[in-house]
């Protein structure tokens, strides 16, 4: 699972779409979604709740033990990222935060947290699409095998 705002979610959806697609060679769907997209869930939970269980909401709802949330945030303080990582962490889903160089209140609640060195958010979305195709290499081939 993915999630993230602004710039942080369209990286979210690009790198599902990676995972169920394909990123260095074909080879059969890796589960993944993004947790940005379904515009009737998010505004139905937004309306109906509120904006910060965007995330939390849907991971009750979808995750399972054994599953890993990838959560980014250029300041870390994202507060519906921040109870998605809660509600996942409950439910004993890894999570893996994707943030900027202040690291925010997400690295003290991650399983595992990478700070990009930077402070400006321009740097800090490019860094993290990087990361997350380093992510989508390692994912892809600890599963299939190493293709080309």
């Amino acid at each position: 699972m993915f999630a993230g705002n602004g710039g942080s979610a369209a990286d979210a959806q690009h790198l599902a779409a990676e995972l169920v697609n394909r990123f260095g060679f074909d080879r059969p769907a890796i589960a993944a979604i993004a947790l940005t997209t379904d515009t009737s869930v998010l505004t139905a939970i937004a309306n109906d709740y509120n904006f910060n269980i965007l995330f939390s909401r849907q991971i009750e709802s979808v995750g399972i033990e054994g599953d890993v949330l990838v959560a980014l945030s250029t300041s870390g303080n994202s507060v519906n990222v921040l109870e998605g990582i809660k509600t996942a962490r409950g439910k004993g889903i890894t999570t893996i935060g994707i943030t900027g160089s202040s690291g925010g209140k997400m690295t003290r609640i991650c399983d595992v947290s990478i700070e990009i060195p930077s402070s400006e958010t321009a740097r800090i979305q490019e860094a993290s699409i990087l990361i997350g195709h380093i992510l989508c290499y390692e994912i892809e081939n600890s599963i299939f095998g190493k293709k080309g």
